[in-house]
């Protein structure tokens, strides 16, 4: 049906509409075909370069014989042009004996002329051209929408994106805390473009991205604890917000009493902040037959960078902690850069 649809287009819009088919389709194929070298691809990608070869040389061939009409076309025109003109001058030379034989005889009808017919109205050149920009221009709009409404086959992966959890209950402890965040909003401050080169891992991408609105365990579910955690292929970053009354001092002499090693206090963002280092828990749960699992061991190490949630240290902190399953950690200056680019984009406290 597209066939004889095409066939009774006229030629000078059929021909140009073909090239194009077959050049776009053929270009395509081929870089498909060296993208992901497939053989059978380029075979069929040679295919439609050939066949828009073809159409090529058709439309050079019909433009030259517009332009160059035939020898031969040319001189049959010149033969009964010459021939019209010698009658003509035979016409007057006619003898005195032939004229009164004529007289006599009686005229002699003349022949009437043939009919003259009408020459075949040759189609609109300029029409053809301007139907076959049109066909063209539509062609282009198609090409430059098609990446907009079909699906790319770009393999590259995405960065992962937060989940929206704005319409989620929260605990009750968020509505007595003022200007409490949301897992759901720390985790949008967490997830930037950014944060794989303040890593010092510029060409790794998120692979997940979470957040939850949790509350601080033995509170008895009183102390809004939300949290938010992304993960890339070498290190997990977790970003989380205490609530509480515990100022960063009080803070640092409760992990010295716990007996913590690699504690360090400084300064970020005016706020007074402490690194501390601990390890992680690893958990095996079996999926088989019982459903049990194994004992919790201990899991890689993780620096945690704690800074008070205001300059002037009034209670509660958020806690910055990096770890990898190798157990590499970066620098202590790469969490001082995450804090300092994170912490005044956390909506309410984090941005005073």
């Amino acid at each position: 049906m597209l066939g004889f649809l095409i066939r009774l287009l006229p030629f000078w819009v059929r021909e140009p509409l073909l090239i194009a088919i077959g050049s776009v389709l053929g270009v395509r194929i081929a870089y498909l075909a060296v993208r992901d070298h497939d053989r059978v691809a380029a075979g069929l990608a040679v295919v439609f370069l050939v066949f828009t070869a073809v159409r090529v040389h058709v439309v050079v061939r019909a433009l030259r014989a517009r332009r160059n009409p035939s020898p031969a076309a040319a001189s049959a025109d010149r033969a009964a042009v010459d021939a019209a003109t010698w009658a003509q001058a035979q016409a007057p030379g006619q003898t005195q004996g032939q004229a009164h034989s004529q007289g006599h005889v009686g005229a002699v009808p003349r022949p009437a002329p043939e009919t003259q017919q009408t020459p075949e109205k040759e189609p609109n050149a300029w029409g053809q051209a301007v139907a076959a920009v049109a066909v063209f221009g539509a062609l282009a709009g198609v090409l430059w929408l098609a990446p907009h409404i079909l699906p790319s086959d770009d393999s590259t992966p995405q960065p992962a994106s937060c989940a929206d959890g704005e319409h989620d209950a929260l605990p009750k402890a968020y509505e007595k805390t003022p200007h409490a965040v949301t897992g759901d909003e720390l985790c949008k401050a967490l997830n930037r473009p950014d944060l794989a080169q303040l890593l010092g891992t510029p060409g790794e991408t998120a692979t997940s991205a979470s957040g939850t609105s949790n509350t601080s365990p033995l509170t008895d579910g009183k102390v809004a604890q939300p949290e938010a955690e992304v993960a890339f292929d070498t290190y997990t970053v977790n970003f989380s917000a205490t609530y509480n009354h515990l100022s960063t001092a009080q803070y640092v002499k409760l992990m010295k009493m716990g007996g913590e090693k690699d504690v360090k206090t400084r300064t970020v963002l005016g706020r007074p902040a402490v690194f501390s280092s601990d390890h992680t828990m690893k958990l095996e749960i079996s999926l088989g037959s019982g459903g049990s699992g194994g004992p919790v061991e201990q899991g890689p190490l993780a620096r945690t960078l704690s800074v008070a949630l205001d300059q002037k240290d009034r209670g509660g902190y958020y806690d910055i902690t990096v770890w990898s399953k190798s157990g590499a950690l970066p620098d202590d200056s790469a969490l001082v850069d995450i804090a300092e680019k994170v912490l005044p984009t956390v909506p309410g406290r984090g941005a005073r």
